[in-house]
Order: C-alpha cells, then structure tokens, then sequence
C-alpha cells in the first residue's frame, strides 16, 4: 500500500446532522486506557500503540466517535510522522453511516488549523474511499516508504 497526498486547501466541510446520535470528540487522559484498548481489540497491537501516543500529546491528537458512552470510532493524526493522518477505523457495526468521513474530515481539518497545507494518509488502506472523500492522490514509487524497517514480532 502506498502513500496518499490530500490538499487541505480543498477540503469538504463535515457538519453533523441533527438526526446523528454519535459525537466526535477527544479523549481525555484518563480515557487513554479504555481507548487504546479499544483499538487494541477491534484492530491491533500496533494501532493501539499509535493511539496511546496521539493520547499522550496535549491536547490529544486522536480522535473518538461515541454514541452513549460506547467508542464506534476513532482517528489519529501526527503520530508516527508529523503530517501523517491515520491509523483509523469504525467499528464494523457501525460502518456505513459516515463515521470514518467524519472523523477523516475532523482530523484533516485539525491538521489545516495547524498550518500543514497537506496531509500524508501513510500506507492508505482503502484509496478509493480517500479520493472520493478528500481527493487524495497517490504518491508515487512510495510502498512500504515511511514504513520501511519497521520492527516485526517473531516467534522465537
């Protein structure tokens, strides 16, 4: 999987709808326990860890969709690379009522609040969806780049 560049100059508006029952929001640090367990659970142990850093910074540079106290969602931004979006993911009960655009949204325009002209989504998952939503384009000759080397867990 390779690089996606998204112009934050262009970006949609996310605006939430009166008939929407989630909210996005940060966690707080005492939250940061239940969230990077959460992801832990739903996705992996290396997400997770991204996400406890992104919960570590003040303010956190993660995102959460809840809805009655229960994580539907969350997103991460600046964390293993300043500029880079992600990881980021919805619960599959909740896909397809437009929680991962809104959280991808909310973070790209974070990041543009903050000054980056241009976001990196590292190692994008489902590039169609990118491009629709944000107009991502693809970086070239960039598989596997800002993750090179990473370590790997091996049986011993």
């Amino acid at each position: 999987m390779g690089d996606l560049l998204v112009p934050l100059y262009r970006l949609p508006s996310y605006h939430a709808n009166k008939q929407q029952s989630w909210t996005i929001r940060r966690p707080i640090p005492p939250e940061k326990h239940i969230v990077t367990d959460w992801v832990k659970k739903h996705f992996s142990e290396k997400w997770a860890s991204e996400c406890e850093v992104a919960c570590s910074q003040t303010p956190a540079s993660c995102l959460m969709a809840i809805e009655d106290g229960k994580i539907l969602g969350f997103a991460c931004f600046n964390v293993t690379y300043l500029n880079f979006f992600g990881p980021t993911g919805v619960h599959p009960d909740a896909r397809g009522k437009g929680i991962g655009r809104a959280l991808l949204l909310t973070s790209l325009q974070e990041m543009k609040h903050m000054g980056y002209a241009y976001a990196i989504i590292g190692g994008a998952g489902p590039v169609s969806f990118y491009k629709k939503a944000v107009g991502a384009i693809e970086i070239p000759d960039s598989n596997d780049g800002a993750y090179h080397g990473m370590l790997q867990e091996r049986e011993t």
